[in-house]
């Protein structure tokens, strides 16, 4: 992969619903030079934050570093007393989620806000 900051590999919208709730919009790759940057925003707002909300929708890939950042973000929110929702799952996003037996470990919701039962 050619030189290339991380930073210009994913981006973060954050969106502040309500005090106690986040939505997390990404948009490019989580991979391993990336993940540092998801789980840095997500540490930053679990202080206060209830619900929080990582979408999906324009994660146009993922690998396994990828993956442990999601598990981290997932032990970390539920540490803190914060409930983790995954949203718009791709197809890259969904199968690494199914091969490693992680999709029920997730509360996983779809394009029109409704939870999908795995």
């Amino acid at each position: 992969m050619p030189d290339q900051p991380a930073a210009s590999l994913l981006t973060l919208d954050v969106e502040r619903c309500s005090p106690e709730v986040v939505v997390i919009l990404c948009h490019g790759k989580l991979i391993s030079t990336t993940g540092n940057i998801l789980y840095s925003q997500v540490c930053k707002l679990l202080p206060g934050t209830k619900k929080l909300t990582l979408d999906l929708c324009d994660v146009n890939y993922m690998d396994s570093m990828g993956l442990g950042t999601l598990v981290r973000i997932y032990v970390s929110t539920k540490s803190a007393g914060c409930q983790l929702i995954l949203k718009n799952l791709g197809k890259r996003v969904r199968e690494l989620l199914g091969v490693s037996h992680l999709l029920g470990v997730f509360t996983v919701i779809g394009e029109n806000g409704i939870k999908i039962g795995f």
